[in-house]
């Protein structure tokens, strides 16, 4: 992680500057690049998307596509990159248990053949991407039809579960990265209870991914079928979701389920952090877009007894843009290039 500033002042305006966005989850990683100028919205150019399990490493990855780039003649070479990724930085090695590889900060910068490297944590690159978002791009799940310039909260189920709250507005907002997706998961119905007492029987810690999240589903779904005496017989989340829709009963359980107990989570870090408004991301959200707006989250979301009414006035927007980690690294170096601050090194 480079602490050398790139800002480039030129007859007192910052100069454009030629960077790599990298969104890397435990699925895929996908990659864009932009020439960041301050105050013009951000273009992605070339975006890709990688197979993190087809790849030996991501700076294997990252060496691809800046070989893509180069073959590209018009192209100057792009030798900063700024990466998006699960998981926590301690010191030169990235803490991430849904990778499919391990993460040296050096080791990656050295072997892609960058200048600089950055890794930022994944949401909150998400949540520094709302105020660049198309307005056509959020849909609105529950709450007032406004966009608040308030505390947001950013949570998105996939690989894992991630979650990040964005205190600010305009340059250098403030983002606070979370964990939340690691702290104990909270049963409040019968139902949630079952399936807790299930599931710890098998784990020692029985956190919030561990249903809130892609393969958290899949778990849900075989807790339903142990509780209901069937058989599994669907493997992942995009199969559940056709044969939801396709009239199994205890797949549509399942998905119900998941989007209660994904309102009800919604819901308790909204009162924890007294958010203005709430956005759902992730590739699980894409996957049951129907299903988030069918009313199951929003009465979930609302049911906080005495302070419910309090909650009906937050907005919640489902976000439906596959770049959006892509655009977040991006805009967090642009929102730092506005603001006339250099690159120090920041943790993921």
């Amino acid at each position: 992680m480079s602490s050398t500033s790139d800002v480039v002042e030129t007859a007192g305006a910052v100069a454009p500057v030629a960077l790599i966005g990298a969104d890397v989850g435990g699925t895929y990683a996908r990659l864009g690049w932009a020439e960041l100028v301050p105050g013009k919205p951000i273009e992605i150019r070339d975006f890709r998307k990688y197979a993190c399990a087809e790849h030996p490493s991501l700076a294997a990855i990252l060496r691809d596509y800046m070989q893509s780039l180069q073959q590209q003649t018009v192209l100057p070479p792009v030798r900063h990159a700024v990466v998006a990724i699960a998981g926590l930085l301690d010191g030169d090695t990235l803490l991430n248990t849904n990778l499919a590889w391990p993460v040296s900060l050096a080791a990656t910068q050295r072997d892609a053949g960058l200048e600089r490297l950055e890794l930022i944590n994944d949401f909150v690159a998400v949540a520094q991407a709302m105020p660049h978002v198309d307005r056509n791009t959020l849909h609105r799940i529950c709450g007032h039809d406004d966009e608040s310039t308030g505390p947001a909260l950013v949570l998105g189920p996939g690989t894992g579960l991630g979650v990040a709250l964005r205190l600010g507005a305009g340059n250098n907002p403030s983002v606070l990265p979370s964990e939340a997706g690691h702290a104990a998961l909270a049963a409040n119905t019968a139902l949630e209870r079952d399936v807790v007492q299930l599931l710890s029987q098998r784990y020692e810690h029985i956190d919030n991914e561990r249903v809130l999240s892609g393969p958290g589903l899949m778990a849900l779904y075989a807790c339903l079928c142990e509780l209901r005496g069937a058989a599994v017989r669907w493997r992942d989340p995009a199969e559940l979701v056709a044969a939801s829709r396709g009239g199994d009963l205890l797949a549509r359980e399942s998905i119900q389920a998941f989007c209660g107990w994904m309102g009800s989570l919604a819901g308790d870090l909204a009162l924890t952090f007294g958010v203005r408004a709430v956005y759902l991301t992730g590739g699980v959200a894409g996957h049951l877009a129907a299903e988030l707006h069918d009313g199951t989250f929003q009465r979930r979301f609302w049911s906080k007894g005495a302070l419910s009414p309090a909650l009906r006035q937050v907005p919640v927007w489902r976000v439906d843009h596959g770049e959006l980690g892509v655009l977040g690294a991006l805009a967090w170096h642009a929102d730092r290039l506005g603001a006339g601050l250099s690159n120090n090194a920041t943790g993921a």
